[in-house]
């Protein structure tokens, strides 16, 4: 038997990795006077295409928006079918359905979690304008097949990069030489952390005009600084457009923290090799698995438990974590089980099993930058000692 102690303090699930830097910054954007979109906005948007390499970044106020925006530069709508994964946040669907078109699930490759190609080609119709492959946990999907459908079939593309900041397909980082667009997410638990927040990339110059104005209220460009001196007051609203803007307060945070990226990057890759080490060795987990045009940016690290060989599921072992002062998370709850998407698309269980079973053995663990050596052994101990405690 081993001999477990549980700590006194519980281990969150995750904490934003906030230091005096961003902090500076933020007081200094607020001493500015301002706080909407503004200097530091656009300088963000600036370092941010810098960083990943492409022509253009639009920042919003989260993803959800990136996602939305993307397909409405596309003119894509009521009639259309979009393609996307079931593993993944609702809003990779709830956009779809925003534009009015009609989201198709394709079910995912079992050893990545993400979209499977083979199924996305068995979905494709004559309504299908569009492609929304999920880089889930950080993993990057299988980019080659998914363009080479693509451009078969007359596709649209818009990476749902919201794990992604970081990872690398093939050696590039993810938005990199983009063809289509991709959309990051910078909320609270994100690599690269804005509070909430999100950015568009892409190398298209069309998609990119378009996208900053359909981001505010599809006002003619440059609006944003009519009130800045020099600024021109006078203004057209092109077509309806949305308040999807980011603000100067957010990109405070956004600037230091990609100053940071290498910095955090590299704790994280050091928490998940000790995972990946540590979990590899027991049979009762099944530890991610990484194909070798990735580079992984570990944003999650998900476990799948393997219940043939335990006396307990997931929701028990999760509880048995919980007990030991570990917190956790599920990612995702395949957004075709959800309620919605079965009363208004007929979807239900059953329609796309590598899902559901991935579905149901994943826990994704703590592993954020400031997780200590001491934490980090803690949660492999945690971890050794329910399957100790529950192998058949």
């Amino acid at each position: 038997m081993s001999q477990f102690t549980i700590r006194e303090t519980f281990i969150p699930y995750n904490i934003p990795n906030i230091t005096d830097l961003e902090i500076n910054e933020v007081l200094e954007t607020l001493k500015s006077g301002w706080l909407a979109k503004g200097p530091r906005t656009i300088a963000f948007e600036k370092a941010f295409a810098e960083y990943v390499g492409a022509k253009h970044a639009i920042a919003m106020n989260s993803c959800t928006a990136a996602l939305h925006v993307a397909l409405m530069t596309q003119d894509i709508g009521a009639g259309d079918e979009v393609i996307t994964t079931p593993m993944t946040f609702a809003s990779s669907a709830s956009t779809i359905v925003h534009t009015g078109a009609t989201p198709v699930f394709a079910d995912i490759d079992y050893r990545t979690g993400c979209i499977d190609p083979d199924e996305i080609e068995k979905k494709i119709t004559s309504k299908t304008k569009a492609i929304v492959p999920v880089h889930y946990s950080g993993q990057t999907c299988d980019l080659d097949r998914i363009y080479e459908i693509a451009d078969k079939h007359g596709l649209f593309v818009s990476e749902d990069a919201a794990h992604a900041l970081w990872s690398r397909y093939k050696g590039r980082l993810i938005g990199n030489q983009l063809r289509g667009t991709a959309s990051y997410s910078f909320y609270a638990t994100k690599n690269l952390c804005t509070g909430e927040g999100g950015m568009l990339a892409t190398d298209d110059d069309k998609i990119a005009q378009r996208a900053r104005i359909l981001t505010t209220h599809g006002m003619s460009q440059n609006a944003w600084n009519r009130y800045a001196k020099g600024g021109k007051w006078l203004y057209d609203i092109v077509e309806p457009g949305f308040k999807y803007n980011m603000f100067d307060i957010q990109a405070a945070l956004g600037l230091k923290q990609l100053e940071r990226m290498e910095e955090m990057q590299q704790n994280r890759l050091r928490i998940a090799a000790r995972f990946q080490e540590a979990f590899g060795k027991m049979d009762a987990i099944d530890i991610p698995w990484t194909p070798d045009y990735t580079a992984h940016c570990w944003h999650l690290y998900v476990i799948r438990i393997v219940p043939e060989v335990l006396t307990i599921d997931r929701d028990r072992f999760i509880e048995e974590l919980n007990q030991r002062n570990v917190g956790t998370s599920v990612h995702f709850i395949p957004v075709h089980l959800m309620s919605a998407y079965q009363k208004r698309f007929g979807y239900q269980e059953g329609d796309f099993p590598n899902a559901e079973k991935h579905f149901d053995r994943i826990i994704s663990l703590p592993l954020y930058p400031t997780l200590t050596d001491e934490e980090t052994q803690y949660i492999i101990n945690a971890v050794a000692d329910i399957v100790e405690q529950y192998h058949k």
